[in-house]
């Protein structure tokens, strides 16, 4: 049976899909050769999505508490420009 879901796939379900045979059907080795490669580069590009997601937050917050900087005018505790290229 082949695997249909409104869920994500992943590469542990291309691992576990199971045709149907049929009569001078394709060979069950390359299929499966093939399903592990897919299932490789899956995995792959779901560790780089939560790298991006991750980087992504990393960046929002970043730029929140610059905002945040920016609306109380820029100046730290000190009373001095939050700018390092200030002179």
């Amino acid at each position: 049976m082949i695997y249909v879901s409104r869920e994500h796939l992943r590469p542990r379900n291309v691992r576990a899909v199971v045709f149907d045979t049929r009569w001078r059907g394709l060979d069950p080795a390359q299929v499966h050769g093939y399903l592990d490669l897919v299932a490789d580069e899956l995995d792959r590009l779901q560790r780089e999505l939560v790298t991006a997601h991750t980087e992504a937050e990393r960046i929002r917050q970043a730029l929140r508490q610059w905002q945040s900087r920016q609306a109380r005018g820029g100046y730290g505790r000190s009373g001095a420009p939050n700018n390092r290229w200030s002179r």
